[in-house]
């Protein structure tokens, strides 16, 4: 009878760490730096003529540009139903300057659904335009396997260092997934479609 209580109870603290470790890898936590701004500087993007297409996932890939980020992550959201989920399984809402600062993210309320993030405020800490300028939606491609766990890690606060393409996604049936090329739009087509090669966690000095 002992050693089936003692049985019993191993088993409920497996479970437990399970549980824990579960609700860490999922988002739950928030990773906070302290005041100030921990991503200082905005993508670097260098545009591309003529690169050469490449299949990826019954995909054709066209790059657009060389893309490189450091930013906070504002939120992550997985997606495992829909045609985009093909190629993206993670979406992560970034920000950088005023929006890496956790005093004006505090008083920003953000969220994403449908591979859109959404903001609101009830009183702006920030100009809007830096708020629309200095954050964006990242629809994330990983190149493999690797960089996908990477990237499934993410939790909300942490700063992130990664690099890659700008892309055009088409299919043979004709649908098409194309990026924005700018930081300066909002709305429909205003998300960055980022085929990623290299991830990297950061801490910020």
């Amino acid at each position: 009878m002992q050693n089936a209580v003692i049985k019993i109870s191993a088993v409920l603290v497996v479970l437990i760490v399970t549980f824990s470790l579960m609700r860490l890898c999922s988002g739950q936590t928030y990773v906070d730096y302290g005041p100030g701004v921990v991503a200082p500087d905005a993508p670097v993007q260098t545009n591309l003529t003529g690169a050469e297409p490449f299949s990826f996932n019954d995909y054709t890939l066209t790059p657009m540009a060389d893309f490189e980020v450091e930013a906070r992550v504002l939120a992550s959201r997985e997606y495992k139903r829909g045609r985009e989920a093909d190629l993206s399984p993670l979406d992560l809402a970034l920000g950088w300057g005023d929006m890496s600062d956790v005093r004006v993210l505090r008083q920003i309320q953000i969220s994403q659904r449908n591979r859109f993030y959404f903001w609101d405020v009830d009183e702006f800490p920030i100009p809007r335009r830096q708020i629309e300028t200095q954050s964006a939606n990242m629809h994330m491609i990983p190149a493999n396997r690797d960089i996908e766990r990477k990237m499934m890690l993410v939790q909300p606060g942490e700063v992130v260092r990664f690099s890659g393409k700008l892309v055009r996604a088409d299919a043979a049936d004709g649908w098409r997934w194309v990026s924005s090329m700018t930081r300066d739009d909002t709305g429909s087509g205003a998300c960055e479609l980022v085929y990623v090669e290299e991830f990297e966690f950061v801490t910020p000095r």
